[in-house]
């Protein structure tokens, strides 16, 4: 059994996605999950779930990246996990702290990648006239939004579609592809999941 630790900076609703795909003879386990923000309602969902929480405050650290991740990891190691989720983590982390976990490390970002890497994702596939938008879950490497891809899922952008209503279509697939992408991920095969 593979022990999952999930990385939230918010409500944490692709969290609750994986961690409610995580049953039967699903390979991996929540063991653990962590927030950037004391106040991430996602840490009382986790809570509920009877899942393991930690909050590390990145406001309290400044500008100093290193120590605020020495302390997310004492958590982190203290959980053991084989596979770290970043699930809406919105810290760019370092390339110390990614080498840690490098090939057992994933991310969901909300767009086609390599498209949009970074933030605004939905307002900038409008803007470009795509027809097509989505969400990818890849590796983590030390570049931003890069790493092998291990799925996608696609869907439609409509006229008259605003930011806000695309990010709405493109959730319900992040709550599809994360948890099978996952579920595959856990059980050794790295073949990539299209939705």
């Amino acid at each position: 059994m593979k022990r999952v630790a999930i990385l939230i900076s918010g409500g944490g609703s692709n969290m609750v996605a994986l961690v409610n795909s995580m049953t039967g003879d699903h390979q991996g386990r929540a063991v653990l999950v962590a927030s950037n923000d004391p106040a991430a309602s996602g840490l009382v969902k986790a809570q509920a779930a009877g899942i393991a929480t930690a909050a590390v405050d990145h406001r309290a650290f400044g500008k100093d990246r290193a120590a605020f991740e020495a302390e997310l990891l004492r958590h982190i190691e203290a959980a053991a996990p084989d596979i770290l989720c970043l699930a809406g983590f919105m810290r760019v982390l370092t390339p110390a702290f990614v080498a840690r976990f490098e090939g057992r490390m994933l991310n969901i970002h909300p767009s086609l990648l390599p498209k949009y890497p970074g933030l605004h994702t939905h307002q900038r596939a409008i803007d470009a006239g795509d027809t097509q938008a989505g969400c990818t879950v890849h590796e983590v490497t030390a570049v931003l939004d890069d790493g092998p891809i291990l799925g996608q899922a696609r869907v439609p952008v409509l006229p008259g579609d605003s930011a806000d209503d695309l990010a709405a279509r493109v959730l319900v697939q992040e709550h599809k592809l994360y948890p099978a992408v996952l579920r595959r991920y856990a059980a050794g095969d790295r073949t990539p999941v299209l939705l």
